[in-house]
């Protein structure tokens, strides 16, 4: 495949940059900030000055390049995997556009290990929900800039489908009184260099059941961005996620 990394001068888009190369093809990168003699491979400041074909675009960037690459991709029919979170209605409304003319993969994370921890999540919701107390605790480097993360609410959005009544809490600031039943907190923990912890606890009378997931490498966010850009080969316009491509 032929690869547009857009972020490419990022931390998670040099990795993407160097997991691509190892059996596809970086074409070209876009990055404004980056220091493009540091790349192989010609890196832009906008989408507007590239010349090279491509397949994909991968996103590990900022929110706000979406309305940088989705019009040029949109254009040039190029589907595009988008890794980036933390939009806003307004951003999620300009996504969704795009995709009525060209095919995005849009996922809270690129680990297939997370998306098999959201599974389990529904099931253990489905199973003791009512009787249990439920809460999301994410852990991320003091660097990353959106809380709570986006695989928090991914994971928080999987349980609320099971048990639609849940209303979100994050953190407990100015909370008083008891534990209503219905919630479902969100807590969010930034430090040192970790890659990403995720925890559910399932809290009941006399028991309770937490699963887990921690990232150990940001290779794993890259590999899984390069099986959804892989995936999104032939397909119609539309949302895509994690979801879509493991039942595939």
């Amino acid at each position: 495949m032929k690869i547009i990394v857009y972020g490419i001068g990022g931390a998670m888009g040099k990795i993407v940059n160097e997991v691509v190369s190892r059996e596809d093809e970086v074409v070209c990168g876009v990055d404004k900030f980056a220091d493009k003699n540091n790349f192989s491979v010609p890196v832009y400041s906008s989408c507007k000055e590239i010349t090279e074909k491509a397949d994909c675009i991968i996103d590990f960037s900022v929110r706000e390049a979406i309305y940088d690459y989705l019009p040029y991709a949109v254009e040039h029919k190029i589907p595009c995997v988008i890794a980036t979170t933390g939009y806003d209605e307004k951003e999620l409304a300009f996504i969704d556009e795009a995709s009525r003319t060209i095919p995005v993969f849009k996922s809270g994370n690129m680990s297939v290990g997370i998306n098999v921890l959201l599974r389990i999540a529904k099931l253990a919701a489905s199973v003791i929900g009512n009787q249990a107390d439920i809460e999301i605790v994410e852990t991320h480097h003091h660097r990353k800039v959106d809380a709570p993360s986006g695989t928090a609410l991914l994971l928080a959005e999987g349980i609320k489908e099971v048990l639609p009544d849940k209303q979100y809490v994050f953190g407990r600031n100015g909370h008083t009184g008891k534990r209503k039943p219905e919630e479902l907190g969100i807590h969010a923990l930034r430090g040192g260099t970790v890659v990403g912890k995720h925890e559910i606890s399932f809290f009941m009378n006399s028991e309770v059941i937490t699963v887990k997931h921690e990232a150990e490498s940001r290779a794993v966010f890259a590999e899984g961005s390069l099986s959804a850009a892989r995936f999104l080969v032939g397909k119609n316009p539309g949302i895509y996620n994690m979801n879509d491509m493991l039942n595939q």
